[in-house]
């Protein structure tokens, strides 16, 4: 089939129905692809050329129907990706080669798996997997990348001359938890102790949580949130990736998918974490806080979510990007892809062999993580 290509920089230009659409028929699919979240990280200007985001998706199209995309996006740099080139861009530049600009596929600043080439059917798979060849080829850009695909994508993406690199993360799964005191029961006695003494902390500080459905976050609630977000990033040292705006958006947009968790102290909000979920899966998790209550963190992003999932039925928590702290809390490892083609056959083969040494260290690091599973033996 001949489909026509169009390269795009605003959704506006598919439009909701379509975008969504095709969203809904991947098996792949989360909240963060749809319509409303990537709209509102181009709208606020969060993601955008000026921030080093230029939009560029690929579509393929049947007529007037969408038959395939692919959201993309030409980078000059390799900030809010979480999968680290920054080595890969050193060794260019001491070498007297241009890194930058470079394509990428991913949720801007979004460490979560989900379908990255969009297709009706396995046949407009294949176009658009053909058509990303060719447009990195003609663009002389340094690489492509293309994060957190399902493995099975990762695999396609692995025919059409990509190099797969893994990583981990940490995901919680639910077991028909009645209650969290059931989900505690599972951990090993030490775990549990940990976890009841980390709320009890909190509790002790005065501290009382509140959960928030998106639909009923008023714009005080969000104004809040966002002065967390940012202050913690300052903490940091850091730089927030996103603004008010966007929060202001998704808040209206997409409000069914949003859990705020706002904690307060003698009728003061102190901190604030947001959650995005579906009916399946809830992720994790933006945080931000004003004032520092020891344990508050675990409490406001870790537990009041897995109450919510439980209350909820929700299958899977997935906790976001590293952090081996959260095995703990009753998060399993889980392994994570992406592809990579890179144009200078020199560098695509030196960092082929790094990748294949890198790989043996993944599945080592996930024996070891395993060996130290955190739920109790049964017998």
């Amino acid at each position: 089939m001949n489909y026509r290509t169009h390269i795009v920089s605003s959704l506006a230009e598919i439009g909701q129905a379509a975008w969504d659409g095709l969203v809904r028929a991947q098996e792949a699919a989360n909240p963060f692809l749809s319509y409303a979240f990537l709209h509102a990280l181009h709208e606020s200007g969060s993601a955008s050329a000026a921030t080093g985001w230029q939009p560029q998706f690929i579509t393929l199209w049947d007529g007037q129907a969408l038959a395939a995309a692919l959201p993309l996006y030409v980078k000059d740099h390799s900030y809010g990706e979480y999968v680290f080139d920054w080595a890969w861009a050193d060794a260019y530049q001491r070498h007297g080669f241009e890194y930058y600009p470079k394509l990428l596929s991913a949720i801007p600043f979004t460490p979560v798996a989900g379908a990255r080439l969009l297709a009706r059917d396995p046949q407009a798979r294949a176009a658009l997997i053909e058509v990303l060849t060719a447009t990195q080829q003609a663009s002389g850009v340094s690489s492509t990348h293309v994060l957190f695909p399902p493995e099975e994508q990762a695999r396609q993406l692995e025919q059409a001359g990509f190099m797969l690199r893994q990583g981990v993360q940490f995901h919680w799964l639910n077991q028909g938890y009645a209650s969290f005191d059931e989900f505690l029961a599972t951990l090993e006695q030490k775990k549990r102790k940990n976890i009841r003494a980390e709320r009890r902390k909190v509790a002790q500080a005065g501290v009382t949580l509140r959960r928030v459905r998106g639909v009923d976050a008023d714009d005080t609630a969000w104004r809040f949130f966002n002065r967390c977000y940012r202050h913690t990033y300052a903490a940091h040292h850091s730089t927030p990736y996103l603004n008010l705006d966007f929060w202001l958006r998704i808040g209206q947009s997409m409000p069914e998918n949003i859990l705020l968790v706002l904690a307060e102290r003698d009728n003061k909000p102190v901190a604030a974490s947001l959650v995005i979920h579906d009916e399946h899966t809830l992720f994790g998790r933006y945080w931000g806080e004003i004032e520092h209550v020891p344990c508050l963190h675990f409490e406001a992003a870790y537990y009041q979510p897995l109450e919510f999932c439980i209350e909820q039925g929700i299958q899977t928590f997935e906790g976001g990007a590293q952090g081996e702290h959260k095995m703990a809390r009753g998060f399993l490892p889980t392994r994570t892809w992406s592809a990579h083609w890179l144009a200078h056959p020199a560098f695509a083969d030196a960092i082929e062999r790094f990748l294949e040494r890198e790989a043996g260290g993944i599945d080592d690091y996930i024996d070891e993580l395993n060996e130290r599973n955190p739920f109790r033996m049964r017998g």
